[in-house]
């Protein structure tokens, strides 16, 4: 047991050493800081052999007895920059306060340079040399600028300063972060001079501006008069337009209104008229089927049948005269025959037609009373006398036929006998002799 106590306590403590001795082998570096391990040669980016190795963050191993680590500090360093009598251009001294920010520069090439100028070396030594780097820059770079530049463009003075000192810092291995120029004065009251002047100019400049403004301003107050008077006027130009094209446009829309209306009416008195129309045309188609079924169909029935008996009658008509003309047809051929004696024939078939003709002319005279007056002579009185003047009449009346037609009735009728005594009896006969007065 003590044995086995023994070699776990040497274990231990080998491991202990173990852990020591890599601990102490172990380099591990921060952001903020550099590890420059010195002892072996290496090549850098350029072809240059040097003999360290540069360490940014992270960790490595060292080679006892032959390597040695060193740190350098990233952090940033503030400065206090300013020179007095720094004679600017045009020879007038100045006096220039500003403040600045540089730290070792991590950047590769640039971090070479630092470890070689300020391994080793504080923070404060680093801030010395920078800064009076930078005074030397900042000497330099009065000497180009007037005091009127530096002190009223101080950003672009600030720039400047940082182009020039640019370079050196470079060299140097440092990073110029920030610079300020915080105030620039001179011992011989040129900057308070040249503020005068320039608070006069600009006093100056302020009266006159403000003499142009109140100028401008009542050229401006004029011209807005100007303005709005010219605008009224055509305000009330174009309210009188306005107004003449809204009576012009009330004008136009009356009339067409009163034309509408117009139209209207004549669309409603056509409408009237043509529905009156309409309702007439049915009237007259109505009456026209009225007349037609009650008057013309009727009359065109009694006309077709008045056609059919006209027809009826002419074609009977036509037949009696058919049978009349072959009767006087064959009447005449009997005539023909007969010769001489059928004219007598004739005469005699016809006489009693004449007769009747020739009475008839007296027929409707009625003779109710005939006065004779007696002359008192001793010739056989007015009565006899009376009655022998009717067979004289009836002659009269032969003979005139006979004149008239061509046909000598009495002519004809002689024969074997007096023809007045035929014709006397044919008349006595017929007339009835009316009464007699004496």
């Amino acid at each position: 047991m003590d044995i086995a106590l023994v070699a776990g306590l040497a274990v231990a403590l080998v491991v202990i050493f173990v852990i020591m001795v890599v601990k102490s082998l172990i380099v591990i570096c921060p952001p903020n800081r550099v590890a420059v391990i010195s002892g072996r040669q290496r090549a850098l980016s350029d072809g240059r052999s040097v003999g360290y190795r540069i360490l940014k963050g992270g960790r490595t191993l060292r080679i006892p007895l032959i390597e040695k680590v060193s740190w350098m500090d990233l952090n940033t360093i503030p400065l206090d920059v300013s020179v007095t009598n720094a004679y600017s251009k045009g020879t007038i001294p100045l006096n220039v306060q500003g403040m600045a920010n540089i730290k070792v520069s991590s950047i590769e090439g640039l971090l070479e340079n630092a470890a070689e100028r300020f391994l080793d070396f504080s923070s404060a030594q680093i801030g010395q040399i920078a800064k009076e780097t930078l005074e030397a820059n900042l000497r330099g770079v009065l000497a180009t600028l007037s005091p009127e530049e530096v002190n009223e463009d101080r950003l672009k003075f600030s720039q400047t300063l940082i182009d020039e000192a640019d370079d050196d810092m470079k060299t140097l291995g440092l990073n110029l972060d920030v610079l300020k120029i915080q105030n620039v004065t001179d011992d011989v009251n040129y900057l308070e001079s040249v503020g005068r002047r320039l608070s006069s100019e600009v006093v100056r400049d302020a009266r006159v501006a403000e003499a142009n403004r109140a100028s401008e301003s009542e050229q401006a107050e004029a011209r807005a008069r100007q303005l709005a008077e010219i605008a009224q006027v055509q305000a009330d130009k174009a309210i009188v337009e306005q107004r003449n094209e809204l009576r012009v446009r009330t004008a136009e829309l009356d009339a067409l209104g009163r034309i509408k209306e117009e139209q209207a009416k004549v669309a409603g008195e056509t409408a009237r008229t043509v529905a009156e129309q309409e309702l007439q045309s049915e009237r007259i188609e109505l009456e026209k089927r009225r007349l037609e079924a009650s008057v013309v169909t009727p009359a065109r029935a009694d006309l077709e049948a008045r056609q059919l008996n006209a027809q009826a009658a002419a074609a009977r008509i036509i037949e009696d005269g058919k049978a009349q003309v072959e009767v006087f047809r064959r009447i005449t051929d009997q005539y023909q025959i007969a010769g001489d004696d059928g004219q007598r024939i004739f005469v005699l078939n016809m006489l009693p037609d004449l007769i009747d003709k020739i009475v008839s002319v007296v027929d409707n005279v009625s003779i109710d009373r005939v006065a004779v007056v007696d002359t008192g002579s001793t010739q056989g009185g007015a009565i006899p006398g009376f009655l022998s003047q009717l067979p004289a009449a009836v002659a009269g009346l032969t003979e005139q036929i006979g004149a008239i037609t061509g046909v000598d009735i009495l002519g004809a009728m002689r024969v074997d006998e007096d023809p007045d005594d035929a014709v006397q009896g044919e008349l006595e006969s017929s007339l009835d002799p009316p009464e007699l007065e004496g």
